[in-house]
């Protein structure tokens, strides 16, 4: 980072929120301190989440509880940009079969529609988003109505949800239930990857720059891509180094951090890939028709990059071999060791 600190270079940062600012219930080590730093220095924040249980002022009032300051109006969900959706598109009043939490149904009146239950009250739309506590009865009322010809929108297609438990199944795991039974996919996605979210709270920059802090390359990091935006991936949530490796060119970020100690401090960031032929004392080679070997020293965070330069140029996909005692270090704290 060349002794600069990032957040430097942007007049609003983006939080996703489960992995990045906090996970299930409790907020992650730094997370409090870090929003509390940029308040202090009078830096604009938003929050987007794809989680679509929650209305705006409810994730607030959450984050809030956490030590983690958050006005309603800087919170964007998945659930209130879907049901604006729908209500731009139809007449007041209209039916609309919910499928998800209470938070969905709220947002659902609040865009002046009404929320039904069973598709024999004839729902012009299906929307869809998680609640733990939708079941197989919810899925088959939605199936119904959209064979009968209502609009489906699911409002994320998250696969997985982080917990303490290690990854569960997202909205975009019954989303996909739903799709297999009905051999189709959604008429509409709302949330992230979709750019909406990210687009909308960058507006609010006005002519500044926007950063998207996220924890998953397949929402947080696409979407900001298909928004033309900046991103941060911090390595406390879902998405991996291997993952980062593996990536297609859609969603590789444009910085690398472990946590979010890497908005303020440049040894705790990366580029990537690298932006010059530094890569901070690593070297990766090419040793046969799959192997690669990482030779050198420096920073675990410069390895990932000068990792990153050569899987996405050159993709080899056997493992990767440590070429010195540094190396090995390196891949073990990466998770990259064989």
């Amino acid at each position: 980072m060349n002794g600069d600190r990032l957040v430097d270079g942007y007049a609003l940062v983006v939080f996703d929120l489960d992995g990045v600012i906090y996970l299930i219930d409790q907020p992650i080590p730094g997370a409090v301190e870090t929003v509390a730093r940029l308040h202090g220095e009078g830096r604009a924040v938003a929050y987007a989440t794809n989680n679509a249980s929650r209305r705006a002022a409810d994730v607030a009032d959450l984050l809030t509880g956490m030590g983690v300051s958050a006005r309603t109006e800087e919170v964007l969900t998945s659930a209130a940009a879907a049901a604006q959706l729908l209500g731009e598109r139809l007449p007041a009043g209209a039916p609309v079969l919910v499928v998800g939490a209470e938070a969905l149904r709220a947002e659902i009146s609040e865009a002046g529609l009404k929320p039904v239950t069973t598709a024999e009250e004839s729902p012009v739309a299906v929307i869809q988003g998680y609640g733990p506590q939708v079941g197989w009865a919810d899925l088959a009322e939605a199936a119904v109505a959209v064979r009968a010809g209502a609009t489906w929108v699911a409002t994320n297609t998250d696969r997985t949800l982080p917990s303490g438990r290690g990854p569960l199944p997202g909205n975009g795991a019954l989303v996909a239930a739903l799709a297999t039974a009905l051999g189709r996919d959604p008429d509409e996605i709302v949330g992230k990857p979709a750019p909406e979210l990210f687009a909308t709270a960058a507006r609010r920059a006005g002519e500044g720059r926007t950063v998207v802090v996220g924890d998953r390359l397949d929402t947080d990091i696409e979407g900001a891509n298909r928004a033309g935006l900046d991103s941060l991936l911090v390595l406390t949530g879902v998405s991996d180094a291997a993952e980062l490796l593996a990536a297609p060119a859609e969603r590789r970020p444009t910085y690398v951090s472990w946590d979010l100690t890497g908005l303020f401090d440049p040894d705790c960031v990366v580029r990537v890939p690298p932006s010059d032929a530094d890569h901070g004392g690593w070297q990766v080679t090419i040793t046969g028709a799959d192997d690669w070997q990482l030779s050198g020293s420096g920073r675990d965070l410069d390895a990932l990059a000068a990792l990153c330069a050569v899987a996405w140029r050159s993709h080899p996909s056997g493992p990767i071999r440590p070429a010195s005692p540094q190396a090995a270090k390196a891949l073990e704290k990466l998770g990259l060791a064989t």
